[in-house]
């Protein structure tokens, strides 16, 4: 052996050394009893030491200490190694570890086998003594191939076994709403106590509901707070890989993260968390008149080649409302024949763009948000299913009236109890209008455009809000 080939050796003896000791950093091995404590409905291999639950219940994605742990194949570590070094060039270690959400020591097998094959080859050390690699000729055509098939580079996904595995772990059948976290929840709306009462049991159930009265009575205010009652958060991870699929699930656009990722252990426990998975709030899903049957089945992007989760896969363990049901461009019929047997059994089955066929938790409260009569839009066998009809009341003249000063307050007006009784009486009991519950916000706002435009004291009179119920009810 050569003197220049002894230390060549010995360099990358030295490169392994310290990225080996900077991977083991608040790492932790986890007993396989641990995800025996989870179960699955689907079939498929699954990471051994993945996930724990702790006391309560709790479920927390640990992190793989080896490939075989995450539930991935090296072969697809490989490909998403190779189409990010394809886009950077160059990358140490831990920036390649971080940009697949694994710690070094999971990814560095397959970064030997990658530089054993000349696609990478080390270029240096950084200041801080991590390994630094750039991509090679040949290794840029493999990343250009691999660009093309899917030019998906993220997170490495995790197995659709755990996928399900978390969702039976955070179920949002396995919350119990009570009386008083409902009422915190709609803090700042008036809600009748009475239509309060058939709620909670109804967000209890798990299942569905039908939320129905008349527009402008706050159903799509109810809908949305819903969720704040169970008051706790899920674990949601960034992508899946399946029959060869990636599939994205968490959605920035939709889900909102909680900032605190760590979940009460400090550092330790940060290091120990699988970053493939997001901590966010249980989701609120809202769909309204421009769904369509394509939001409901995994889509694929021709020209990324990355499948986008549908919308009951990315509510799972929080809150669906379709909104405004009855008004979709789809007939009411087909989105009825979609879901009538998800409703009843708990899951659902997505046909991927390759043809197949896979078995998903469906696993959310299903709030069906309409104007019009149940009755006048489905059929009994569909109101079997969604075992509770709320409706949404107008509001007592006594609500209207504090809703009034309420909103006077918010808009920045004096309340006067005199300019709300008179607009009771004028416009609503002599013209025998009924009460919505956003007319008093439309009716002031309208006031204090009126006021700014007129550059006059920002105040209620009889004269501004003759102005204001002329243009709001001028055609109603």
């Amino acid at each position: 052996m050569t003197t220049s080939t002894a230390s060549s050796h010995g360099l990358d003896d030295l490169f392994n050394r310290v990225n080996q000791l900077l991977g083991d950093t608040g790492s932790q091995q986890y007993a396989d009893s641990d995800y025996a404590q989870m179960t699955a409905v689907t079939p498929g291999p699954s990471s051994k030491a993945f996930h724990h639950v702790a006391a309560g219940d709790v479920f927390t994605p640990r992190q793989p200490q080896t490939i075989q742990e995450s539930g991935v194949s090296s072969a697809l570590l490989e490909r998403l190694i190779m189409k990010y070094m394809f886009q950077v060039g160059r990358a140490p270690g831990r920036g390649i570890s971080g940009q697949v959400k694994l710690i070094f020591k999971v990814i560095e097998p397959v970064l030997r086998q990658l530089r054993g094959d000349k696609q990478i080859d080390l270029s240096g050390t950084t200041n801080t003594g991590d390994s630094e690699y750039v991509i090679t000729e040949a290794g840029r055509e493999r990343g250009k191939a691999y660009i093309e098939e899917c030019t998906y580079f993220g997170s490495a996904p995790v197995s659709l076994k755990d996928y399900v595995a978390s969702v039976n772990a955070q179920t949002i059948a396995g919350q119990v709403v009570t009386a008083s976290s409902l009422k915190a929840a709609f803090e700042g709306l008036i809600i009748n106590k009475a239509m309060l009462d058939k709620l909670g049991p109804a967000v209890n159930s798990g299942r569905g509901m039908f939320l129905y009265g008349m527009p402008g009575n706050g159903k799509t205010s109810i809908a949305e707070r819903v969720t704040d009652a169970f008051g706790s958060c899920i674990w949601m991870p960034r992508a899946m890989y399946v029959e060869g699929e990636i599939l994205r699930i968490f959605d920035p656009g939709i889900h909102e993260v909680v900032e605190d990722q760590n979940t009460g252990g400090g550092l330790l426990d940060s290091q120990q968390i699988d970053h493939r998975w997001v901590r966010i709030k249980r989701p609120t899903v809202i769909a309204g008149g421009e769904l369509t049957m394509a939001e409901l089945e995994v889509t694929k992007n021709p020209i990324s080649k990355i499948c986008e989760s549908p919308l009951q896969m990315k509510s799972n363990c929080g809150t669906l409302v379709i909104d405004d049901f009855g008004r979709q461009t789809m007939p009411v019929e087909v989105l009825l024949n979609r879901w009538i047997i998800p409703l009843e059994k708990r899951y659902d089955f997505l046909n991927l763009p390759s043809g197949k066929k896979i078995q998903i938790p469906f696993d959310q409260l299903v709030i069906f948000s309409t104007n019009l009569e149940p009755r006048d839009l489905v059929d009994g066998a569909f109101l079997r299913r969604i075992p509770y009809k709320i409706e949404v009341p107008d509001p007592s003249i006594d609500e209207f009236r504090e809703l009034f000063g309420i909103m006077s307050k918010v808009l920045g007006f004096e309340p006067r109890a005199a300019c709300a009784d008179y607009l009771i009486e004028k416009h609503y009991i002599e013209a025998k209008r009924p009460f919505r519950l956003c007319q008093p916000r439309d009716l002031l706002m309208q006031v204090k455009n009126y006021c700014s435009y007129q550059q006059l004291e920002l105040k209620i009179t009889e004269e501004s809000l003759d102005f204001a119920v002329a243009n709001y009810f001028s055609i109603m």
